[in-house]
This record gives structure tokens, sequence and C-alpha cells, in this order.
């Protein structure tokens, strides 16, 4: 049986736990014991800190394990990486790990190959503003090194400058944040599957917000209406930026702006699945590709099965709760004719302002034969 070890314990690790057993493997969970989902369903659990690489690359050692891997979490896949690289498994490398989880190193490394993204300005606790001049307003204030929408502001005048840059830092792990201009147009996420080097897409998903000034994730579906010339050209400014950033192998999470003129820019890369639905249920569901089977099987060595196992629906969404509201609406499409509810999560009580992607209240998933009335409920 191959030995396989999963760093995180929370609800997003919780289909590749349940999919590594299904294909057979004996699972080895890492994380801070916080009574946790993977912590329940793991054949093994160790409470350690998914960010104390050496103690996790040590316990890795006794075992022996056949691979290791994650999803979702972009902390997570640092000590994926360290460890697979000091134990000589597939991953992508300490060099990748760093350009695809800090913005100010990914910014640096498209900008040195060509790969089109926004002028940026790395601003840590001594930066002197002046360097900011000539930017052209909005600016997009973030974390170098988070996700999931912490820590990010739209700036609109120099005035909002310094309490939004004050509150990126504070969310930064490294206490830095990346200043960049506003790229202007609709927002998509990639879903691609690397195995030595080469690249397959696997699906385009259409992104939902709530707009200025924090840009959180109300819903997503999948697939894109794009346009099969523009697929093409969203694959081809992917690819270039994963060799970019030597993703190599496993899952990888790319968001994109296409602007009305078509031209497509790069926001940033994650070398992991997208969190929020997108990989561990829109993928399977929208193309029956099993994405997570995918990320066990690169994990151990193997190629990934590109084969179709599954029906899917021509078109499918997720959309959060941020408040009665969308309540209100889950109940209603129980009733729509053309579209069914797939699966709904438990709601936690609605006592705090939903801040970034952790704070919202829940999802629900639905599906429809018209990818059209997915779009039009998403939009409500």
């Amino acid at each position: 049986m191959k030995q396989l070890a999963i760093i995180g314990a929370s609800y997003l690790q919780a289909p590749l736990i349940q999919k590594a057993k299904e294909l057979g493997c004996e699972t080895h969970v890492f994380a801070w014991a916080a009574d946790d989902v993977g912590e329940k369903i793991a054949d093994h659990f160790y409470p350690i800190s998914i960010v104390e690489k050496e103690q996790i690359l040590q316990k890795c050692r006794e075992i022996g394990i056949d691979g290791i891997c994650t999803i979702a979490s972009d902390l997570a896949a640092v000590t994926v990486n360290y460890v697979a690289e000091q134990m000589g498994l597939p991953g992508n490398g300490m060099r990748c790990c760093e350009k695809s989880t800090n913005k100010h190193k990914m910014r640096e490394a498209f900008r040195a190959a060509g790969d089109p993204s926004p002028r940026s300005v790395l601003v840590g606790p001594n930066t002197d503003l002046s360097a900011l001049e000539g930017m052209q307003y909005p600016l997009i204030v973030k974390p170098t090194d988070r996700s999931g929408s912490r820590g990010i502001t739209e700036v609109r005048r120099p005035a909002g400058l310094p309490a939004a840059i004050a509150r990126a830092r504070e969310q930064s792990f490294e206490r830095m944040a990346l200043v960049e201009e506003f790229v202007q147009g609709q927002e998509y996420s990639v879903e691609c599957i690397s195995f030595q080097g080469a690249h397959h897409l696997l699906q385009i998903t259409l992104k939902y917000t709530t707009g200025a000034p924090m840009y959180i994730e109300t819903g997503h579906m999948q697939p894109a209406p794009l346009t099969a010339d523009m697929q093409e050209n969203v694959r081809q400014v992917v690819f270039h930026a994963l060799d970019t950033l030597e993703i190599k192998n496993g899952a990888s999470h790319s968001e994109l702006k296409i602007d009305a003129a078509g031209q497509i820019r790069l926001i940033e890369i994650g070398g992991r699945m997208g969190g929020d639905c997108i990989g561990s249920h829109l993928v399977p569901w929208t193309t029956g590709l099993d994405y997570v089977g995918m990320v066990v099987q690169i994990a151990l060595g193997q190629a990934p099965d590109l084969q179709r196992r599954a029906e899917f629906y021509p078109a499918c969404g997720v959309r959060f709760v941020f408040g009665p509201r969308d309540l209100e609406l889950r109940e209603a499409l129980r009733g729509v004719p053309g579209l069914a509810l797939l699966e709904e999560s438990p709601v936690d009580p609605m006592d705090h302002i939903v801040t970034d992607s952790s704070t919202r209240f829940g999802y629900y998933i639905f599906a429809a034969q018209d990818p059209a009335r997915i779009c039009e409920w998403m939009e409500k």
C-alpha cells in the first residue's frame, strides 16, 4: 500500500484525503490540531503545524512516504515542495515554490520572461512611497504571500494608500505589501494539471466578486463563456507562465483578466488546485475528469488519468453565502425548472461581517443544461 502524506486537515483537504483512500493509499495527514474533518477521516493524523517543515520532513522519513501533496493552500504547498525536494519525490522544488507563493517574486519572474502582468512595486516598513509616483490609479494593494482575498484593497486616490498598505502588511506573513496597477476586464481562473513539464488545461472558470474595494469572490461558473479562439489564447499565455514559474508537476490555478479588446493580463498563479470548490467540485462536474485523483497520481510519480470517467453537466456554478438574501435565492432555486441543486454546505452563524473568503457563511453548487441559466442565477 502506498503511503501518502497530505498537508492540511481542513474541509479543503477532505476531498483529497477521501480520494487518496479510494485509490488505495494509506493517508498521513499533518496539521495543527483543531478538530477539523481531516483529523477524523485520515488513517493517521499528526498534530504538527503545516508550517513546521523540518518536523514534517522528519516524520515523513520515519514513515517512508511514497508521495506528498495538498490542494487549495499556498501555505501548505511550501511544505509539500520542501519535503518532496528533500526526499526526491515528485514536486516542483523550492525555487518554483518561491515564485508561485510570493506575489512579488512572481511579478519579477513574469516581467523577466515577458509574461503579461500589471506593473507593481514592493512596499515594506521603510519604503519611500515616492517609489509609487507615476503609477496609474486605481491601485490594488495586497499582501505578498496570502490568498483567499485576505488584505486586498482597491485604492482610488493617494490618500487611501497608507491605510491599505498597513492592512496588507498586517495580513502578510513577511509583513510586506505589493502595490500594483489595476487591470481592467473580466476575471477568470484556469485549472491545469502538469506532469514532468507537460501541461494540460482542464477548465476555465468565470469569476464573480463583490467588486471594490475588497474583491471577495461571490461565486464561480464553469465553463467560462469564451470563444474557441480566446480559449486557445488563454492556454498559450498560461502555459508560458507555468514554464516561467517552473511548475512542472501537479495542479495549478491561474487567475487572469481579459479586457474588451481581448488582451489577457495575468493576476497570479498558484502551484496548487484552486479553492472555493473550483478544483474539487466544479471541474469534475463540468468535465467528467477526476482532478483530485490526478493530484494523487502525480504525487506518487504516476501519469495523470486524463480520460473522462463520469457523466458531467454542461454548466455548473457555486454561490457563496454572504447573508440571508443568498439563502433566499438558494431556497428559490430548488423549484426552478432546468436547475439542479447538487450540494450545499452547512451555514455558519451570521454573526460577523464578511471580510475575505474564509469568513463567508457557506456555499451551494448547482447545475443546468443551459449555461445561460447559470449566468442568470449568479447575477441575481
